[in-house]
């Protein structure tokens, strides 16, 4: 059997009610795709925190941008990248950036915010930004797959 591949991008206005047509492409994307059933809703929830920060705080809630949303997949991983022109940010400063975030205390001192790139960097494999000046922002998200009785 011939090595499964899926390529395909979609992009969006920088509007929080396109998170639903971005969930519907990553979906489509996942079926043609090997990913395990187990790791679908963690690389869901990883790009829609992803897209959802970028239109929020990338946009500032402007409507005037867009985010793109890429996906290359084969037999040994489902890599997502989120492109966009928004403000850039430094994904390793803030609590966000704390792989040793004590998540209780964070929430009991009553911060709710400040948690999608936690939450991005505990479901998935590689997370990674760049940012080129005057141009755009790149997320990078990585689930590694696999193989089965691995």
């Amino acid at each position: 059997m011939a090595p499964l591949h899926v390529s395909d991008r979609i992009e969006v206005e920088a509007k929080t009610q396109n998170l639903q047509k971005v969930r519907e492409f990553l979906h489509a994307a996942i079926k043609r795709s090997a990913l395990p059933t187990g790791d679908i809703n963690k690389v869901v929830l990883a790009v829609d925190e992803a897209v959802a920060n970028t239109i929020q705080h990338g946009y500032h809630g402007r409507e005037d941008g867009t985010v793109e949303v890429q996906i290359e997949a084969d037999a040994g991983k489902f890599t997502v990248r989120i492109i966009d022109s928004g403000d850039p940010y430094d994904s390793a400063k803030g609590v966000a950036g704390k792989a040793d975030l004590d998540l209780k205390n964070h929430i009991a001192a009553g911060s709710k915010r400040g948690l999608g790139l936690f939450i991005m960097r505990k479901v998935m494999d590689e997370v990674s930004y760049q940012s080129r000046d005057g141009s755009k922002n790149v997320l990078t998200l990585t689930k590694y797959i696999k193989a089965p009785g691995a």
